[in-house]
């Protein structure tokens, strides 16, 4: 087979091969090709592993079927999931070899070419060396069939794969045992049928992006002094000593100025959580891959996470914000589609985004939270989902606070001894890296994150439209800090939901001058922490609504 047309025509995704070994010249020739591939910046970051150990991979294979099994699960109906759970996807075990074509983002701790943009152009460029492998040996009468539904955590952990490499998938490769029809094999088989052209658009026209003109008003109108002096009485008056509900007292009174009157009511309480991923994760700052970031929006989706059970407990409203998740989700996916880019770059060489990006994540979060409102609600909480975004809010809370970094930077997802000390020299390094000024949006462009800057925009907009705001933990926190910057009277309307585990979060509170409702040692992020809170919220609300006073319960005052 000679023709490049005809090669590129003849190549298959195959699942059935014979038991023809494949000979080694051919699997270095394959490789060869693969190496010819475009690199960015000519990283050489795309590496291969070759299996032949029949015990790997029957490890593999249990792990393709426990994914195989929540696969068929997720399909869209019964006659679907029949239809998928005949399907032979894979050849695991039947295949003479197997092949982990991966990439390794350890490139990205120092500058790369074309990767200021994109961080995902490394991936690319692995995928593009797994075609060329796959043409070559479909030249030389040899297949490939690609693997990716896979636990990757798992998958590397078999494979014992450093945490910097990140696998495209598993290739299983020998001789085809059939051309399936010189067509694809799912095709085939009636599952979907292949377009025969490809989707072209030529665009001729573009669109002129303008920067949004944001104004803020004073929440309270002229008679502010008045209805609190009338809350403070009538708080003070209840059946019980002055101050003897203690901070329920405080959030009595100032739910009542928020919501401008002296029977406050909390309306469709909602909780948003955002979540995006953190270009400087490819640095090992956490103890999770980047990819848990996806797989915990996944398990936000299927009401399987803490943040779901406690806003069922509470009768609050769940929304997840895809904010920029290293993750394509489908268009039908249950969330609120709010994508900036596929993470931040890494801040630790260059600006972790532009300022067009930093002035879209802020109208984003505001167009969130005022479509929240336009349903009736008077109440916003905010938590957060992100690998590597402690990292991210240490360093935002540094630099627009006199704190050190290393007063702002804890075990966040459980990073702990070494691992913190290189946490810790790497964000120092990511702030001494740093040339441009103090000026609030230069930095918020240079360290900020995408749910981050997403938050603090919903924040600023729900300050206008008179909502209370609750806030999480250390990173909502922070969120709430970029907002106050950008307008200090939101501080009126925040609830300080709990003061958590890491150990900045105290400094921060502190900073800010608010006192939290609680103090759980909790450290979890997603709203937790306003979920859990919000019970205790509604309690302040209804001792000022329902319980008697002095003079209606005829019960004498002091």
């Amino acid at each position: 087979m000679n023709d490049l047309y005809q090669i590129i025509s003849s190549r298959r995704d195959t699942r059935h091969f014979t038991a023809e070994p494949v000979p080694e010249k051919v699997l270095e020739k394959a490789l060869k090709a693969g190496h010819y591939a475009p690199s960015v910046g000519l990283t050489d970051a795309t590496r291969y592993y070759i299996i032949e150990s029949a015990e790997i991979k029957s490890q593999i294979k249990k792990l393709f079927l426990a994914y195989h099994e929540k696969a068929a699960s997720a399909t869209d109906n019964t006659a679907q999931k029949a239809a998928y759970s005949k399907l032979k996807l894979e050849a695991i075990e039947e295949a003479p070899i197997g092949m982990v074509i991966a990439y390794d983002r350890s490139v990205l701790d120092s500058f790369t070419i074309g990767t200021v943009g994109s961080n995902e152009a490394i991936k690319f460029s692995a995928v593009c060396a797994a075609q060329n492998i796959w043409l070559s040996l479909t030249e030389q009468g040899f297949s490939m069939g690609w693997v990716s539904i896979l636990n990757y955590h798992d998958f590397k952990a078999i494979l014992d794969i450093p945490e910097h490499i990140e696998p495209l998938g598993y290739f299983c490769i020998g001789k085809p045992a059939t051309d399936y029809g010189n067509q694809p094999m799912l095709q085939q088989l009636n599952w979907r049928q292949k377009a025969t052209t490809p989707n072209v658009t030529k665009i001729t026209t573009g669109h002129i992006i303008e920067n949004i003109e944001k104004t803020t008003k004073a929440p309270f109108s002229e008679s502010n002094t008045d209805l609190k002096q009338k809350l403070q009485y009538k708080i003070d008056h209840k059946t019980k000593p002055e101050g003897a509900l203690g901070i329920l007292e405080k959030l009595a009174l100032q739910i009542g100025l928020v919501f401008q009157t002296e029977l406050p009511k909390i309306l469709n309480p909602h909780i948003v959580v955002f979540a995006a991923d953190h270009g400087i994760a490819n640095h090992g700052v956490s103890a999770y891959p980047q990819e848990v970031t996806r797989q915990m929006i996944t398990n936000f989706l299927e009401g399987g996470a803490a943040i779901n059970v406690f806003c069922n407990q509470n009768h609050i409203q769940l929304e997840i914000v895809d904010a920029g998740v290293n993750y394509d989700f489908p268009t039908n996916t249950k969330l609120i589609h709010k994508k900036v880019g596929k993470g931040t770059q890494s801040f630790l060489h260059t600006a972790a985004m532009s300022a067009t990006e930093l002035e879209l994540c802020l109208s984003y979060g505001a167009e969130i939270v005022n479509a929240i409102y336009e349903k009736g609600s008077n109440c916003v909480g905010f938590g957060e989902m992100g690998i590597g975004n402690t990292s991210t809010a240490s360093v935002l809370m540094s630099m627009l606070t006199p704190f050190s970094i290393a007063e702002c930077v804890g075990k966040g997802t459980g990073v702990e001894n070494e691992k913190l000390d290189k946490k810790i020299a790497i964000l120092s390094q990511a702030i001494s890296n740093y040339n441009g000024n103090t000026d609030l949006d230069e930095v918020l462009v240079h360290f900020g994150g995408f749910e981050i800057l997403q938050m603090a925009g919903g924040m600023l907009h729900a300050f206008e439209k008179n909502m209370l705001i609750l806030v999480d933990g250390f990173i909502s926190s922070v969120a709430f800090l970029i907002a106050f910057k950008k307008n200090p009277k939101i501080k009126a309307n925040a609830v300080f939901c709990h003061c958590s585990e890491e150990k900045a979060h105290k400094l921060l509170l502190e900073y800010l001058e608010v006192e939290p409702v609680m103090h759980l040692r909790m450290r979890l992020g997603e709203g937790s922490g306003c979920a859990v809170a919000f019970p205790v919220i509604q309690s302040a609300v209804a001792f000022l609504n329902e319980m008697s006073s002095f003079e209606s319960a005829g019960v004498s005052n002091k």
